[in-house]
């Protein structure tokens, strides 16, 4: 029994520290380089130049020397890959104070890095381009409400939630008015109140095509207008009145996230 029992106790210890190599392999005993390494929480937000002239990495430059270039925007987003890969860098061009900014995507392996002389530990991100080929560059376009279907359809990334209310009814857009659903409130999925509807989009020949939702803000100060279909909402309609609220299957933070609607 004691041979049986310690060789048990051996077979559980050496699997053990099987399981533990096993779980323990993904992750790294990494340390911070400044040399090598910068956090992307760092980068978004920087600002990016144009340079006519080439630029290489680990270039230095004279303090100041960043004047010389076209301060074309900052980075609002960093898109990776599948695989983990940074892809591009996203930059905000043009504009003053975001109106008339658009987005344009720039491929991580253009960025240089190229630091001031000195010991001061600034560097700045420079790509080799010109100021029109900047304004020409295509927009980034990203829409995150709407997926692909296998033949090329597009379909809402939500469905309207299936809503019972006591004293109301479930209706259809088209038994309302746009002055029915303009203004009425609408909440999320934990049946928060994330804003309302502020407009009605309709198509050529006259039908409701989305609605375009006030998300958040205070007074009308912060808001954030999201166009989604109404195939994402659940309409309800009181009973005995005109007390119209409407529901979609989303957190106020998640429609934040998705693109501002321009109309």
């Amino acid at each position: 029994m004691k041979n049986f029992l310690s060789t048990t106790a051996a077979v559980l210890a050496l699997s053990t520290a099987a399981y533990a190599d096993g779980h323990t392999a993904v992750f790294s005993d990494m340390q911070f380089d400044e040399a090598m390494n910068i956090n992307a929480t760092e980068m978004v937000g920087m600002r990016v130049y144009a340079s006519e002239a080439s630029i290489e990495n680990d270039m230095m430059v004279v303090a100041n020397g960043e004047t010389e270039w076209d301060d074309i925007g900052e980075i609002n987003e960093i898109l990776l890959t599948r695989d983990g890969e940074v892809q591009s860098v996203i930059v905000g061009v043009g504009g003053f104070l975001g109106i008339g900014e658009k987005d344009v995507a720039i491929n991580m392996s253009e960025l240089r890095f190229v630091e001031e002389e000195g010991e001061t530990g600034d560097f700045f991100l420079v790509i080799e381009a010109t100021a029109v080929g900047v304004q020409d560059a295509p927009a980034y376009e990203y829409n995150q409400l709407t997926n692909t279907m296998g033949d090329g359809e597009e379909m809402g990334a939500w469905t309207g939630p299936d809503i019972v209310m006591d004293g109301f009814a479930r209706i259809t857009p088209e038994d309302l008015t746009t002055e029915d659903l303009t203004g009425a409130p609408v909440f999320g999925a934990n049946d928060e109140e994330v804003g309302e509807i502020g407009q009605l989009l309709v198509t050529d020949n006259g039908t409701l095509d989305r609605a375009v939702i006030d998300v958040g803000g205070f007074l009308g100060l912060g808001e954030r207008e999201v166009a989604v279909s109404l195939d994402e909402l659940t309409i309800m309609r009181m009973d005995d009145g005109d007390d119209v609220r409407v529901y979609i299957d989303a957190s106020q933070e998640a429609l934040e996230q998705q693109p501002e609607y321009e109309g």
